[in-house]
């Protein structure tokens, strides 16, 4: 892509261009990254995601030979084969393509099982999206397994990039395209990295001067890569870079035209250069014809010569390229985080988003099967909780661990406000929601948190909600026969209904409270309610509803003399949390028996440390004998520390969090009492759920009684 620094500065005026030198300069003094040589893939070390950066290592496939590729299972999405959402075909309307270019890629997103940056970045707005590109500079750019989890879970798909620049590249695509027969070759080694790893195609980006004699084999590489991809993948795409032209000039189109539409025939999708003229859409369509869709109109988020400056007037090429009925390829959103726009990355990302939906609106709709489940985990925080229990007080990042995150709309500063909430301890994972400000004592709020378009016959419905104020959910839904109708389900209906002001809900359904396993002390109560429909509805929206408790004893706003006012319209004090949202119309996930597993340990590694304790490492796998089947979201990850004496309480620590069935436990510090490790593997299904951990699998250690 035309973002190399040495062009940047080419195109930039001289201030711009020296902040991109000291830019430069401030890459190169960066510690080098972990996979940069010297790097023995095939030593065991903390799992980490890293590109392929040479054409002999493509052809070798040694990236995906586990004994020369230690961190190859790590680097499995969590379905090896593509999520039916992202395996469906692109919607025939126009589409958004995000491309991250984050920083040159492989930051905080390069460990699969996390780090420790709570402010990492990320992108939570994913319902805003269609197709999102891993990208960078680096020859083969293979999208961290974390990124394809998060957005697969959303029915997003995901391309990786291969990408040839300067000198260099011109000679790479020499090798590559010597003959139709390595052209193919090339081709297939790309697929078979995509179906293996589990993501969704490719970008390609020849950004370089190529002769003409070269020309029909590159044709080859584009047609047997698609034919390929589309064979190994459903759902699956190659799209081309507006860059090279068919005569092999490196020059740059900015739209569909004669020179470039011979690749764009032969694949799925052109992404245009960035500095296109407001008729260059419109025009492009009318080469594409019917393909109109398969056109993405480059924007760079940065602004350099793109269409209406991007940055904070990105909406302006987006509402152009909507008019026009074309797509549209945003590159590098990360732009909020690295200029480290004010007043903080999570306030300017949502609103820099909220753009982005003004102007195209919602392209996603969840949920839209069962079981349904949403803890709002946005991937990193400050503590761990599972099942209303803090397991870890420690700052950590994980995209994988992302939950169906929410549609808010972003507003700026009202009366009441709905937050992610990374303060309070939450009931699973990182993060609650958590609705707060002022609210009128006979007022009710309701906001939408998803847009769906589940079919369903009835349910249950489990809420994890602070007890102090009045909270409820509702339930839009949709019927051929009946049309329009909701149900509001709360523990106390009677307020709900007693302060209906602006809309009625069909039906209410009052919650049952019980929750065995949330511990005495914490402030989460469950909300547990069975719906009985009696026709077939389709589940639109789940929507948070938000009222003063009649019965609670309620703080008021005191007025500017200091004294409360009185009265039915007095500001009160909410505040309410909501910990997740789970759908199911059967019973909770059947967890197989712990014996029904089969645990491994392997590279295990003893070191000394100080005071006569130790450190230990290895690979835990853990796989299902023969006679079960089941599949799960994720699994938590714990150690107890076993001594001697029989009396003392063992230690459990939480370790993680595993989306393969494989975790690495690295330096693990262990004392020199204790006499035993006993590691639990506990498995979470799709509704939630997670197995009782006395009934997990368990690998167990002991201690060697000398330092290897």
């Amino acid at each position: 892509m035309p973002f190399s620094p040495r062009r940047l500065r080419a195109m930039l005026p001289s201030a711009a261009a020296a902040a991109a030198a000291a830019g430069d300069e401030e890459e190169k003094e960066e510690e080098r990254r972990p996979w940069e040589p010297p790097f023995d893939a095939s030593a065991p070390a903390l799992p980490i995601s890293y590109p392929i950066t040479t054409l002999a290592a493509l052809a070798s496939r040694a990236y995906l030979s586990e004994p020369l590729n230690f961190h190859l299972p790590f680097n499995r999405a969590s379905s090896a084969t593509t999520p039916a959402a992202a395996a469906a075909p692109l919607p025939a309307r126009p589409r958004v393509l995000v491309c991250h270019d984050f920083r040159g890629g492989y930051r905080d997103d390069a460990a699969p099982q996390g780090g420790g940056d709570p402010g990492a970045y990320a992108l939570w707005h994913w319902h805003l999206v269609d197709v999102f590109v891993y990208f960078s500079h680096y020859l083969v750019t293979l999208p961290p397994p974390c990124w394809v989890n998060a957005a697969h879970l959303h029915g997003v798909k995901v391309l990786g990039t291969f990408i040839t620049e300067w000198e260099k590249g011109a000679e790479i695509c020499e090798e590559m395209f010597a003959t139709e027969d390595s052209a193919r070759m090339y081709a297939e080694r790309l697929a078979e990295l995509a179906a293996y790893l589990g993501f969704d195609g490719w970008l390609i980006n020849f950004e370089v001067k190529l002769d003409i004699r070269f020309i029909d084999n590159l044709k080859e590489f584009i047609n047997h890569l698609t034919k390929t991809m589309h064979a190994a993948v459903p759902g699956s795409l190659v799209i081309w870079y507006d860059a090279i032209t068919v005569n092999g000039d490196l020059d740059w189109q900015n739209k569909l035209n004669k020179y470039n539409k011979p690749f764009f025939d032969l694949c799925d999708g052109l992404f245009s250069n960035y500095t296109w003229k407001a008729k260059y859409p419109q025009e492009s369509a009318v080469v594409a014809g019917e393909r109109k869709y398969d056109v993405y109109m480059g924007i760079d988020v940065y602004g350099r010569n793109t269409f209406g400056g991007g940055q904070w007037n990105t909406k302006v090429a987006l509402d152009l390229l909507k008019k026009d009925n074309v797509s549209a390829a945003i590159f590098a959103p990360g732009w909020v985080y690295e200029t480290k726009q004010p007043p903080d990355f999570r306030t300017a990302q949502n609103r820099w988003w909220g753009l982005v939906e003004e102007s195209w609106g919602v392209l996603q709709s969840y949920p839209k099967q069962l079981p349904f489940y949403s803890n709002f985990d946005q991937g990193h925080g400050y503590q761990v909780s599972i099942e209303g229990v803090k397991v870890s007080g420690a700052p950590w990042n994980n995209i994988s661990c992302q939950s169906f995150q929410l549609m808010l709309k972003y507003t700026r500063d009202r009366g009441l406000q709905t937050v992610i909430n990374f303060e309070d301890e939450p009931y699973s994972g990182g993060d609650c929601v958590t609705m707060k400000g002022s609210l009128q004592e006979n007022e009710l709020i309701s906001e939408q948190l998803f847009n769906g378009g589940l079919s369903m016959e009835g349910g249950s419905l489990h809420v994890k909600a602070d007890a102090h104020s009045g909270l409820g959910l509702s339930l839009d839904l949709s019927s051929r026969n009946k049309g329009s109708s909701s149900i509001l389900i709360a523990d106390d209906t009677a307020t709900f209904t007693r302060k209906e002001q602006h809309r009625k809900y069909g039906s209410y359904v009052k919650s049952d409270r019980a929750d065995p396993h949330t511990p005495v002390g914490q402030n989460w109560v469950a909300y547990e309610a069975t719906i009985q429909l009696n026709d077939v509805f389709t589940l639109t929206g789940i929507n948070i509803v938000c009222t003063m408790k009649t019965t609670a004893k309620i703080d008021s706003e005191t007025d500017g003399d200091g004294s409360s006012e009185a009265g039915a319209n007095r500001s009160l004090r909410y505040h309410a949390s909501l910990g997740h949202v789970s759908i199911r119309n059967t019973g909770e996930t059947q967890f197989p028996p712990g014996k029904s597993w089969v645990t491994e340990g392997k590279y295990i590694s003893w070191l000394n440390s100080s005071d006569n304790s130790k450190l230990v490492s290895l690979k835990i796998s853990w796989e299902l004998n023969n006679k079960h089947q089941a599949s799960f979201m994720r699994y938590n990850v714990y150690v107890e520390k076993l001594t001697a004496d029989s009396n003392a309480k063992a230690s459990r620590t939480f370790l993680g969090v595993a989306s393969v069935q494989a975790f690495y436990v690295s330096n693990l510090l262990i004392a020199s009492e204790v006499t035993g490790l006993k590691f639990f593997i506990q498995p979470c299904g799709p509704d939630g759920s997670c197995q009782v951990l006395a009934e997990c699998p368990k690998f167990h250690l002991v201690p060697v009684d000398s330092a290897v």
